[in-house]
């Protein structure tokens, strides 16, 4: 569906998104942000990146195996296309934790359901922790309901260009 965009459009709708991310108070008390380095057809995180890193410690996903590790990004240079032509970190530092994980998805729903691209990588890295979660799409990625499995991995909050859906089976107060 994103084909039919141009990119102009896929842009400012990216701005918008990530400026949502930079207001909202999750971000704003993190110390440490996981997020991803975008693929095309995603939310485009590299400006988002930049503009943060040396605010806050970011950490990017390298994939290793079945599994992804979130490795500190130390700047542009220190990046490497890894696997599917992501770019990743040259494995800098590795166990540091982050406050809060900012999650692609193929699709989300108003459930805060998350639908990814098969793998299970963020489930299976989102099922060994409790941080906050965002997951972070475009309107039309949005759903009433998506298909689930037990394995599937809530999101805290989904932020789209359009709107904002609080997972209300989540307590963020604490």
């Amino acid at each position: 569906m994103k084909e039919k965009y141009p990119t102009e459009y896929i842009t400012q709708r990216s701005d918008k998104i990530t400026q949502r991310i930079a207001e909202n108070p999750l971000f704003l008390q993190a110390e440490t942000v996981a997020i991803y380095h975008a693929l095309p057809d995603e939310v485009q995180t590299a400006g988002f990146i930049e503009k943060w890193h040396l605010k806050k410690k970011i950490l990017l996903p390298v994939v290793e195996d079945k599994d992804i590790s979130l490795q500190l990004y130390k700047g542009k240079e220190s990046l490497k296309a890894g696997c599917f032509g992501i770019l990743e970190p040259d494995c800098t530092e590795k166990g540091i934790k982050p406050d809060l994980i900012i999650v692609p998805g193929i699709a989300f729903d108003h459930q805060c359901n998350r639908l990814g691209r098969g793998k299970g990588y963020y489930d299976r890295l989102l099922s060994d922790t409790s941080v906050p979660t965002i997951g972070i799409c475009f309107h039309f990625q949005l759903f009433d309901q998506i298909p689930t499995d037990v394995h599937d991995q809530k999101m805290s909050i989904i932020i789209t260009d359009q709107e904002i859906i609080m997972n209300k089976e989540i307590s963020l107060s604490e």
